[in-house]
């Protein structure tokens, strides 16, 4: 037996020392360079709440995103009913994201219904009606398909922003859908919020349109665009000598050429000539061959390269660019330039998204509640100390061992899991103390028992943990259930109480049955005590 209390003692103390190694980075983040590889990376992150950041709900268009798809699908409508021959007046979308379809004549809606349920399976006639001898129908995307839209245009907003803030060094960043078109952003340590807010609610698209230099731009600016161009404004580009920004107007053709989707890299570099900070991108396959296509047939044109609606530059095409490397120039800053290039890795939105709510929590709001969040603790572990110490007496000390030891193991636990402590999960530390404390408690209350039957210490204890064990497993595995479904459906606060629960139910387990038995088993075994202090 007492061979058995030497391995189980090592084994305690094994686990101790390995949750001391893990938290050690934590407690100490300046580790001197010497000692710091041979001490885990992973160490606790702050929440929001205690480290300070920004908080964020974002509301996806997802309006616009159908618009767009109901605009490409007329196009690609009116390109089907072409390749098969099928004479049509117009293809058209309405306001109300449907497709307006005028035939000459009632004999071609059949050669639209076929075309419809070989190409388009997705749309519906909703109306057809005859005027004049020609037959206007209008078609519809299926609701299921609509759904569906707005949903793929959700879950795309939602990777990309996490792609940005991924590449912006956000550590644990909280980042999920709420509802049908909404998007709850947590940034913990953020400093710029609004260059966060920039970054992330960025478009980022991407196109190449040629300047249209076959007509006046001073005729455009007065109204009169020409058919098939449209008019531009550029960035604010820095007037030279001045150093200030001014506006400048293009007249563009209104077909893009190309987009970002073509893109495999994008990244920051200085100019030889000048020092100033552009962004090189460089194009996948398909992309370099439509660009090397692009500039063959366009040479000593201007190609526009244009960034959610604004021309950053519109350089002349001087020779056939091949290999698929361009840049987009437009006197940033390096700040700029890296926030650019971020967006352009990360991809653009499928739609628009508008900040509907931002709070920002500041460093010293979140020391206060780490400073609170201890002082709780500590101030709740001293008062279970003296209950149990007063009511217990020498067995209740055992008790508050295994309380403290349960504090290590918990927080090298954490540690080790790469978790994330928020002000709730503060509290799920507080309760865990308690709970931990309620397993001594049932093995006590049931030594007692034994102890009033007539039983030596030693069998008293044997049977106190033995018969206490089904009812502190089986409450513990209860709580345990509940935590895990509050990480799975809650949000970021609830997560962080569930996580600190959890961990802390498991060490609890392990600190009141195993390491208090050693403690018992070590005093009756060796010292052969006869009267037990409890």
């Amino acid at each position: 037996m007492f061979q058995n209390i030497k391995v189980r003692t090592l084994i305690a103390t094994v686990i101790t020392l390995a949750a001391v190694y893990c938290f050690l980075p934590t407690l100490y983040p300046s580790l001197p360079a010497s000692v710091k590889p041979y001490f885990p990376s992973n160490r606790i992150h702050l929440g929001l709440d205690l480290q300070g950041g920004m908080h964020l709900v974002l509301e996806v268009d997802t309006d616009k995103a159908l618009e767009g798809t109901v605009e490409r699908l007329a196009n690609a409508v009116r390109d089907g009913l072409m390749e098969k021959r099928v004479r049509f007046r117009s293809v058209e979308r309405r306001p109300d994201n449907t497709i307006a379809v005028e035939l000459p004549n009632r004999e071609a809606r059949a050669d639209l219904e076929k075309v419809l349920s070989d190409q388009f399976p997705d749309l519906e006639i909703q109306s057809a009606e005859a005027a004049e001898g020609r037959e206007k129908i209008s078609l519809r995307f299926r609701e299921k398909r609509i759904a569906d839209i707005r949903k793929t245009t959700l879950d795309q907003s939602l990777e990309t922003i996490r792609n940005r803030v991924d590449q912006f060094g956000v550590t644990e960043p909280e980042i999920i859908p709420q509802g049908d078109d909404r998007i709850l952003i947590q940034l913990p340590g953020i400093k710029d919020p609004k260059r966060a807010i920039d970054l992330i609610g960025r478009t980022a698209l991407l196109e190449f349109k040629l300047v249209d230099e076959e007509h006046g731009l001073e005729e455009a600016l007065r109204g009169n665009v020409p058919a098939g161009s449209v008019l531009m404004k550029g960035s604010r580009e820095k007037a030279e000598g001045t150093g200030t920004r001014r506006d400048t107007m293009y007249l563009l053709k209104e077909r893009t050429l190309l987009t970002g989707q073509s893109l495999e890299n994008a990244q920051v570099k200085i100019s030889d000539r000048f020092g100033e900070p552009y962004v090189a991108i460089k194009f996948n396959t398909q992309g370099a061959k439509d660009f090397d296509r692009i500039t063959g047939e366009n040479v000593n044109k201007r190609l526009a390269i244009i960034l959610d609606g604004a021309v950053y530059s519109a350089p002349v095409i001087k020779e056939r660019i091949s290999g698929g490397d361009a840049q987009v120039t437009g006197a940033f800053t390096m700040e700029e330039a890296r926030d650019l290039a971020i967006v352009l890795r990360a991809g653009s939105l499928p739609a628009p998204v508008r900040v509907l709510e931002q709070r920002s929590v500041g460093p010293s709001l979140g020391q206060d509640s780490i400073d609170k969040g201890i002082l709780s603790t500590i101030i709740g572990a001293l008062l279970v100390f003296v209950f149990i110490v007063i009511y217990y007496r020498w067995s209740g000390v055992v008790a508050c061992i295994a309380l403290l030891l349960n504090l290590v193991l918990l927080l090298g636990a954490m540690a080790l899991f790469d978790a994330t402590l928020t002000l709730p999960g503060i509290a799920g530390i507080v309760l865990t103390v308690g709970m931990a404390v309620d397993a001594n408690v049932l093995i006590f209350e049931r030594t007692r028992e034994e102890l009033r039957a007539g039983k030596t210490p030693r069998a008293a204890i044997e049977a106190g943990y033995a018969k206490a064990f089904v009812t502190i497993f089986d409450s513990n595995v209860t709580t345990l259930l509940a935590a895990v479904f509050l990480f799975q459906f809650g949000s970021g606060p609830v997560k962080g109480f569930a996580v600190t629960l959890t961990i802390g139910l498991v060490v609890s387990m392990f600190t009141a049955i195993f390491v208090t038995r050693i403690i018992f088993d070590s005093f009756t075994w060796t010292r052969k005590i006869e009267k037990l202090s409890i």
